[in-house]
C-alpha cells in the first residue's frame, strides 16, 4: 500500500516487475547508464559530482538498490524518490556546451528516466524475448509510474509511446554525444579498483587476481554496454559495432535465454524482487 496521494509503484505481475529484478536486468543497466550520461548536462553532473571513479562498487550497489525500491518498494518507493530529489538539489554547473545546468531541471531529470524504456525494450530481444506490442505499451505505462515516483511531472514525460519516439529521436539528434563519462564507461583500460563487497576471503582473492581479471571483464563490460544499447542511440553517440560483434551478442543471448529461466528463484531474482514476489504470491492465495 502507498500513502494517500503518492504515486504507486508499477503493478505486481507486470512487465517491469518481471524484468527489473531478474538477473538479466543487471546486464542491461550499463547500456542505460551510458545512454544517460551521453546527455551533456547529465554527463557533466556525473563527471563533477559522482563517486563512480573512487567508489564504483558502492555507487553501483546504491543505484541498484534504488532501482529495486522504485519497482518493488511498495510504500517505500515514493520515499526513495524524495530522497533522490533531495540528493540532487545541489548538483549544478556548466555542461560541455557551456550551458548552465541543474540536475533537477525537468529536461535533464526526465532524460535520465527516459533511457530505461528503449534499453529494456532493445535488450529484451537478446536476453529475454522480443516484447509484443501490448507488452511494449504496458512497459511504457509502468515506466511512467517510475517517473512519477521520481517526482517527474506528467507534463515533462511523453505520455504515450507515440509521443515518446519523436522525443527520443530529437534527443539523439540534438543532445547526446560521446561525453567524457561515456568514453570512460566504455573504455577497456580505465582503472577500476577490485570489488570491496562480499566475503573477506573472496575480496582477498580478487585483490590478488584483479590485474589478470580486469582486462577481460572490461572488454566484456564494453561489449554488453554497446551491444545492448539501441542501435540508433549507439550511432548517435558514435560507438562502433561490427557484424561479428552482433553475431557474438546473439549467441550470448541465446545461451542466457536458455540458462536463466531454469534457475531456481533464489538464484534468478535479486533479494528485494524475490521477497516482493513471494509476498505477492502469498497474498494471492
Amino acid at each position: 500500500m502507498t500513502r494517500t496521494g503518492e504515486p504507486a509503484p508499477p503493478p505486481p505481475g507486470g512487465v517491469l516487475w518481471s524484468l527489473a529484478g531478474d538477473l538479466r536486468g543487471l546486464l542491461m543497466l550499463p547500456a542505460a547508464l551510458t545512454l544517460q550520461v551521453a546527455h551533456p548536462a547529465v554527463g557533466a553532473g556525473v563527471d563533477a559530482h559522482s563517486v563512480f571513479r573512487t567508489d564504483p562498487w558502492g555507487r553501483g550497489e546504491r543505484s541498484l538498490s534504488s532501482l529495486q525500491l522504485w519497482v518493488y518498494g511498495g510504500a517505500d518507493a515514493a520515499e526513495e524518490g524524495r530522497r533522490l530529489r533531495k540528493l540532487h538539489r545541489t548538483i549544478r554547473g556548466t555542461d560541455t556546451r557551456g550551458r548552465p545546468y541543474h540536475a533537477l531541471t525537468p529536461a535533464n531529470y526526465a532524460w535520465v528516466h527516459a533511457t530505461g524504456f528503449p534499453v529494456y525494450r532493445h535488450a529484451s530481444r537478446y536476453l529475454v524475448r522480443p516484447l509484443t506490442g501490448a507488452q511494449e505499451r504496458a512497459l511504457y505505462r509502468e515506466w511512467l509510474q517510475v517517473g512519477r515516483i521520481l517526482g517527474i511531472h506528467d507534463r515533462d514525460m511523453p505520455q504515450t509511446i507515440e509521443e515518446f519516439w519523436p522525443y527520443y529521436r530529437r534527443m539523439l539528434a540534438d543532445e547526446v554525444e560521446a561525453t567524457a563519462v561515456v568514453r570512460e564507461l566504455v573504455a577497456t583500460d580505465a582503472p577500476v579498483p577490485p570489488p570491496d563487497r562480499g566475503p573477506l576471503l573472496l575480496r582477498a582473492a580478487l585483490r590478488v587476481l584483479w590485474p589478470v581479471l580486469l582486462p577481460p571483464l572490461a572488454r566484456f563490460r564494453r561489449f554488453l554496454t554497446v551491444g545492448l544499447m539501441p542501435p540508433d542511440a549507439r550511432e548517435a553517440i558514435g560507438l562502433a559495432w561490427t557484424p561479428e560483434q552482433e553475431r557474438r551478442l546473439r549467441r550470448f543471448g541465446a545461451v542466457v535465454r536458455r540458462i536463466v529461466p531454469v534457475l531456481p528463484e533464489r538464484l534468478r531474482y535479486l533479494p528485494r524482487a524475490r521477497r516482493a514476489r513471494a509476498e505477492w504470491r502469498a497474498r494471492a492465495v
